[in-house]
């Protein structure tokens, strides 16, 4: 396969670590990985129906791939990308996902976890498995992930994350669990803003940031012009007022030296209301960030993009939370792969259809998934 077939994207793994002992390898690691990424596109996502992915297209598949024993068995495909190094399978797709991000301008990038509660293995004594991922909210890419035991390792699994990305000029916001002064001198080290959520695993920061608050919107109540927006969505039985707050007098903030250039506090005030009944919450962040209120009302919505546009379609298209992968490295480079393709499909522009109709739309258009497969190389070629 040269560089000019439409599966370019196979000079990314060239250089990928075969985890096997070279007299047992029947089928060529690239096969088994293209199949792997081709399927799971399609919407097959466990390793027997890639296995049967396989079968059904084989002779398609034949016309670029060496095949030289035919299609790999399901436990071989379980076999490979249990034993797959994560970290050197992640690497392979950089240059990929550089060129998809670059092309689309990085702007917003939102950290999160997520459990692969599918993962729980009560027998062998082991946790379901925890992601942290970084999502580029306005480019719908996963830039990466790690992964832990549990949530509370999100702290340790961050700083790791953002070694392995570009967030250069972006603004990364996360949510409480990474509210620490640690996590955003990395985040400013890396030449990026930050916008993190303040709860109670904070709470001298959390109290100075409501004082700070108060005595803003006392002042207002004398003199002075408000850094505030509000927004009101109504949809789906149900209306929602956000109110935005933005303070930059953080004379009150007793730690403001130990948080790397900290700017401002925000607070935002969510009336929903449901059947007639109306709820009130509060939230608080603090960013490096100098924008205004309405740049942090941005980031700040759009941080649930993550949860939105990722993680519930990982759950309801590509049926993460059901995934029975658990030996070794497998579920956590099934869980990549599924990313992965959820990105190349919401990034092709070339028809209006939603995720899951083009995932579809893959399985019987081979030319259709053809083009999703080298859509970053071409645009690597143009830029």
């Amino acid at each position: 396969m040269d560089g000019s077939s439409p599966l370019a994207l196979t000079h990314y793994f060239r250089d990928l670590p075969d985890p096997r002992r070279e007299r047992l390898c029947h089928h060529d690691l690239l096969d088994i990985i293209v199949i792997a990424i081709c399927a799971v596109i399609c919407g097959q996502h466990a390793w027997t129906e890639i296995a049967f992915y396989g079968q059904d297209h084989y002779d398609w598949l034949k016309t670029f791939l060496r095949l030289r024993n035919g299609i790999p068995a399901h436990d071989t495909f379980r076999s490979v990308f249990s034993h797959l190094d994560p970290a050197a399978f992640q690497r392979c797709f950089s240059a990929w996902i550089e060129a998809l991000s670059k092309a689309t301008d990085l702007k917003h990038v939102a950290i999160d976890g997520k459990a692969l509660r599918g993962s729980l293995d009560r027998a062998h004594g082991n946790a379901a498995l925890h992601l942290v991922s970084a999502w580029a909210t306005e480019n719908h890419l996963t830039l990466g992930q790690v992964a832990v035991t549990d949530k509370s390792n999100e702290i340790t699994a961050i700083p790791r994350l953002l070694e392995i990305l570009d967030v250069t000029g972006a603004i990364v916001t996360i949510d409480a669990m990474g509210c620490q002064k640690e996590i955003a001198a990395r985040i400013r080290d890396a030449g990026a803003d930050y916008v993190l959520a303040v709860k109670d695993n904070q709470p001298r920061l959390l109290d100075d940031i409501q004082q700070a608050v108060a005595d803003h919107l006392d002042r207002l109540g004398r003199a002075g012009d408000a850094q505030g927006l509000e927004t009101v969505e109504t949809g789906h039985g149900r209306t929602e007022v956000r109110s935005y707050t933005l303070v930059t007098d953080l004379s009150t903030v007793r730690d403001r030296e130990l948080w790397p250039d900290l700017h401002s506090v925000c607070m935002v005030v969510s009336e929903r209301t449901v059947g007639g009944e109306t709820t009130s919450e509060a939230r608080y962040y603090i960013g490096s960030l100098q924008g205004s209120v309405a740049e942090y009302a941005r980031v700040i919505r759009g941080h649930w993009g993550i949860e939105n546009g990722c993680h519930w379609v990982l759950d309801v298209m590509f049926r993460e939370d059901q995934s029975r992968a658990r030996a070794e490295h497998g579920a956590e480079n099934l869980a990549w792969l599924r990313r992965m393709a959820l990105s190349l499909l919401k990034n092709d522009a070339s028809c209006e259809r939603s995720t899951k109709a083009k995932s579809a739309k893959a399985l019987g258009d081979h030319k259709f998934l053809l083009q999703l497969l080298s859509q970053v190389y071409r645009e690597k070629e143009d830029a």
